[in-house]
């Protein structure tokens, strides 16, 4: 068997490949490692044959919709996945084959009521369900502390004890555990009663994820994160480096229209010389009659950089083909110790 891991800070996939046929799956992919997961299939030789989310992912974004469209590959997940990407929607006992790969679903709710667990000849991957030496938390959306004990204490810890424990989070880099060890060492599972444990699971105190609702967003319904807006954007536009700006500026180049998209008291206080102001709100309501040539050289800033991104590809779109970003937002100008303005209001 061809297993790989891909580890993004404290979370774990894992693309799992059939030598004999070359095909196999990849499991709970994140969306900033795509580059990743395609060259790791290039070098392995691993063709995927599904795309497996083991829930809903409340603290990254999913890489399985993108994957998808790009390799058009099916994804899979439990069926009360709300996710309207999903293509295969699986059940308790059922099997996912790739090759001569067969994946046996276990239904593990309690993390989350869409919550799978793939069981393998010499291995578990367990989701967020029973993690090494841990288990997944029970007080995000659709969490159910009684669900997990059944989960763990009826289900995975029936299993063969000489199963390999593969999570989806390893925070820790614990070495790899066996059923048996977890059933022995595991401090959160020394709770056999039921109400014990769920007592336990509630008493916990942990910080929410980052990106919580935004990451419940995306994978709920398959819409775009803000970094893939920004990546899209910038993969439309051109940039300009703060000292070429800067060096235009000091040659008063009358080709390079300065303008500044921040709010008015941000303008105020302090813009790069000669830089006119429309704020990003009023932008496409304005631009025509305050920017009436659409092949006029157009540098647009904001405050980071970001929201500039966006606002040079809108006009691009619009017809202005010469509008360029700056590198950077006017805080890395500012502390670059470029020359600013103020307004006389100000």
């Amino acid at each position: 068997m061809i297993f790989e891991e891909v580890r993004s800070g404290g979370c774990m996939s894992y693309m799992v490949g059939c030598p004999e046929t070359c095909s196999g799956v990849l499991v709970d992919p994140e969306l900033s490692q795509i580059d990743r997961y395609l060259a790791l299939s290039a070098k392995t030789g691993v063709r995927l044959q599904y795309l497996i989310d083991t829930h809903t992912h409340a603290d990254h974004f999913s890489a399985t919709r993108e994957l998808g469209r790009r390799l058009g590959v099916p994804t899979v997940m439990h069926r009360a996945s709300p996710a309207p990407y999903v293509d295969v929607r699986v059940d308790d006992g059922e099997t996912i084959i790739a090759g001569r790969l067969r994946l046996r679903v276990v239904s593990t709710p309690g993390h989350t009521n869409d919550a799978i667990s793939l069981v393998l000849p010499d291995r578990v991957l367990t989701g967020d369900t029973l993690l090494r030496l841990g288990t997944g938390r029970t007080d995000l959306p659709t969490g159910d502390p009684e669900a997990l004990y059944e989960s763990l204490f009826e289900k995975l810890l029936r299993l063969d004890d000489a199963l390999l424990v593969y999570p989806g989070h390893n925070y820790k880099g614990t070495a790899v555990t066996t059923i048996a060890q977890e059933k022995a060492e595991n401090p959160r599972l020394r709770q056999h009663e039921q109400a014990a444990f769920v007592a336990q699971m509630q008493a916990l105190r942990i910080d929410l994820p980052d990106h919580l609702t935004e990451a419940l967003r995306t994978n709920r319904t398959g819409g775009k994160t803000v970094a893939q807006l920004l990546d899209e954007a910038a993969r439309r536009i051109a940039f300009m480096s703060m000292d070429e700006v800067r060096e235009r500026i000091t040659a008063a180049d009358p080709e390079l229209v300065v303008l500044d998209i921040r709010e008015r008291d941000a303008y105020e206080s302090g813009h790069i010389p000669r830089a006119r102001h429309i704020p990003r709100g009023q932008l496409e309501l304005r631009v025509d009659k305050e920017l009436p040539d659409p092949t006029a050289r157009i540098l647009l800033y904001c405050e980071f950089g970001k929201i500039s991104t966006l606002a040079t590809a809108m006009l691009r779109t619009l017809g202005y083909t010469r509008a360029v970003a700056l590198d950077g937002g006017v805080r890395a100008w500012r502390e670059a110790g470029y020359p600013l303005e103020r307004t006389a209001t100000a």
